[in-house]
């Protein structure tokens, strides 16, 4: 068992390795990727040290100082500190997709008011009126009422695809940044307090 857990620690480590091995740290999103990385693999060591722990503990339950337990200790305690490093990040990087993803919604909330006052222009609708007629989507017997009212009807459909557009990228937005928060922000403020405990027992 102690093989196992000294395995899957090791694992970790290769991982991240590799990823700081094209570190960019002046780029938002080699943050954002070093956060998420961080916060899934770790529970891999974590258990891969808690298997080291129990084991050690039950190959010598009367024996408290061993080398293991202080390894497992200066383990846990790096993992801690690489936690604490990234919460600034994760919370950062949230608040950059929030204002990214608001300054967006704001572009589209502002070309659907755009949109509404040209629908309450009457010449604009003959215009719309007078092209739909030409493209052959009305008859053409039709009148200019009959142009204005498939004007309207167009005009409408139109308000309300954009304004259904706004409200899906209003949930995607929330679901992101939830997302974001709850499982990066969180975690990683979870991970660390629970690779400090793991480092205290381990020599306590």
């Amino acid at each position: 068992m102690r093989w196992l857990g000294l395995t899957l620690v090791i694992l970790l480590l290769l991982q991240m390795v590799v990823l700081l091995g094209a570190s960019d740290w002046a780029s938002a999103e080699f943050q954002q990727v070093m956060v998420q990385r961080l916060v899934t693999l770790s529970p891999m060591g974590f258990i891969g040290l808690l298997l080291m722990l129990i084991s050690s503990r039950l190959d010598h339950p009367g024996e408290a100082k061993l080398p293991i337990r202080w390894l497992i200790c200066a383990f846990s305690s790096l993992f801690a500190i690489a936690m604490i490093a990234v919460i600034p990040m994760a919370i950062s990087g949230n608040q950059a997709l929030a204002g990214q993803a608001n300054q967006t919604l704001k572009q589209r909330r502002d070309q659907l008011e755009e949109a509404r006052r040209q629908a309450q222009n009457p010449e604009a609708l003959k215009v719309l009126g007078d092209q739909l007629a030409q493209a052959g989507q009305l008859p053409a017997t039709a009148t200019d009422a009959d142009q204005q009212k498939a004007a309207n009807d167009f005009v409408a459909g139109q308000l309300t695809q954009m304004d259904q557009q706004i409200q899906q990228m209003e949930r995607q937005r929330n679901l992101a940044v939830n997302q974001r928060r709850f499982g990066g922000t969180l975690s990683a403020v979870v991970l660390a307090v629970s690779f400090v405990l793991l480092a205290l027992t381990a020599v306590l």
